[in-house]
C-alpha cells in the first residue's frame, strides 16, 4: 500500500479550504441550528426573531467574547481533536 505525498502548496490549499468550510459553518449553519433548537426547545426567542438573534451574535463575536469565538470555531475544533485521536491512535499501533 503505497501512500501518495502531495506537495506542500496542495496540502495548504486543501487545509485552508476545509478550515474556511468549517468556519462558514460555524458562521451560518450552527446559528440556525442553535436557534431552532432553542425555539422548540425553550419557546420564542425574546428578540426579533433570527435575524435579531444572528444581529447579536454577530456583534459578540466583533467585541472579540471568547466564547461566542469558541462556538463558531467549534466545527473545526472538533475535527483537528478527530485528526489528532486518529493520528494518536495511529502512533501508538505502531510503536508496539
Amino acid at each position: 500500500m503505497s501512500i501518495e505525498k502531495k506537495p506542500f502548496k496542495q496540502k495548504a490549499l486543501n487545509e485552508t479550504a476545509l478550515a474556511l468550510s468549517f468556519i462558514f459553518a460555524g458562521l451560518v449553519l450552527l446559528p440556525l441550528a442553535i436557534y431552532f433548537t432553542g425555539q422548540s426547545v425553550f419557546g420564542e426567542y425574546g428578540g426579533a426573531g433570527f435575524s435579531d438573534f444572528y444581529g447579536r451574535l454577530s456583534s459578540e463575536i466583533r467585541d472579540g467574547r471568547p466564547a461566542v469565538w469558541f462556538l463558531v470555531l467549534t466545527p473545526y475544533l472538533i475535527l483537528m481533536l478527530l485528526r489528532l485521536t486518529i493520528w494518536a491512535f495511529r502512533r501508538s499501533s505502531h510503536a508496539r
